[in-house]
């Protein structure tokens, strides 16, 4: 059963332009829209497939209302409400509160009524969780951790002891929170571990992407703030702290002892050096190498934009010469 777009713009608080009686039961692109499917215009670029589009309907800003061929939503930010009208349309997750039979619960932890464990998982000694806390198959909950109310954890996810997650936490399959930091030092020729005393400490509605990694503090804690979002195989490593609704994409590597501020958002690939400070509102663009603290909020890059091998090849000859050009300069400015 669909809901009647005329019903999904009065939940979300949006103009309706256009019949309302249609069914709408999923999304779609606006290129290969379907009958029975609400699309988006978010990017210009596609604003040539509003007039052609088969979407039953597109949620629009007020300038690209009058170029729909079919029923808009007007939204101020199409995206956002986009993203909040596609959630009617998740499948529901048909979860029975309990413990799998296979699963293990030490006899100290504390698990709320309505928990739900997984076959295959282990809960440690002292491990506290929330109402509505779901536990994924063959995840391991180390002894002394928190979960908060309403976290999910996905499969094979590791918290190692005494991690705390905040409420409504969101961990993909294979994440490992609270893993050994890469502490080491040199003593005659070889390594020794320092060890990592610290935990990790994760703030309310933060999500951990799959395979993403998070390690413990060496003396303090790793924190992470509320609402931070992280994409799949992140890896952060100790003592580091992440401030409130920073984004990170995936690949991201973030080198010890570093600080980001809040409302930061890191593309993909970016490397992080260590003991370094960001603040707020700062934003590094893909592949971008991080070596020095940014006080300033604005937009960070250092990344090669992709072009031909042969232009490449060229560009690198030029920066090889430069210093000898330097010299030259140098030389003809003094006279010599």
């Amino acid at each position: 059963m669909g809901i009647r777009l005329d019903e999904l713009a009065q939940r979300h608080g949006l103009r309706l332009i256009g019949d309302g009686d249609a069914e709408i039961d999923g999304v779609c692109t606006l290129a290969n829209g379907r009958a029975g499917a609400i699309s988006f215009l978010a990017n210009p670029q596609y604003r040539r497939y509003l007039t052609e589009t088969h979407a039953a309907a597109v949620i629009v800003t007020e300038a690209d209302a009058a170029g729909a061929a079919v029923p808009v939503l007007v939204a101020d930010d199409p995206y956002v409400a986009y993203a909040r009208l596609a959630a009617e349309f998740l499948p529901s997750a048909d979860v029975t509160p309990g413990v799998a039979p296979t699963a293990h619960v030490d006899s100290s932890a504390s698990l709320a009524d309505d928990v739900a464990v997984a076959a295959g998982a282990s809960i440690g000694a002292g491990a506290r969780l929330g109402a509505g806390v779901r536990v994924g198959p063959n995840t391991v909950i180390g002894a002394r951790c928190v979960v908060g109310a309403g976290t999910q954890l996905g499969a094979n996810v590791t918290l190692e002891a005494s991690v705390t997650l905040g409420a409504r936490c969101t961990v993909h399959s294979g994440a490992v929170i609270g893993s050994r930091g890469f502490g080491l030092a040199m003593d005659a020729g070889r390594w020794i571990e320092v060890p990592q005393l610290g935990s990790v400490v994760i703030g309310d509605d933060v999500e951990i992407g799959a395979n993403t990694t998070i390690d413990r503090g060496a003396v303090e804690d790793t924190v992470i703030g509320d609402g931070v979002k992280i994409d799949n195989q992140v890896q952060i490593a100790h003592n580091v702290t992440i401030g409130a609704h920073t984004a990170i994409a995936a690949k991201v590597g973030i080198a010890g002892s570093t600080s980001i501020g809040s409302y930061c958002m890191l593309g993909g690939a970016v490397g992080v050096a260590g003991h370094i400070e960001i603040t707020d509102k700062v934003m590094i663009t893909g592949m971008t190498l991080v070596s020095r603290s940014i006080k300033e909020p604005g937009t960070y890059s250092s990344g090669w934009p992709v072009t031909t091998n042969g232009e490449w090849r060229k560009q690198v000859a030029r920066l090889r010469r430069l210093d000898k050009l330097e010299q030259r300069v140098k030389r003809l400015e003094s006279g010599e």
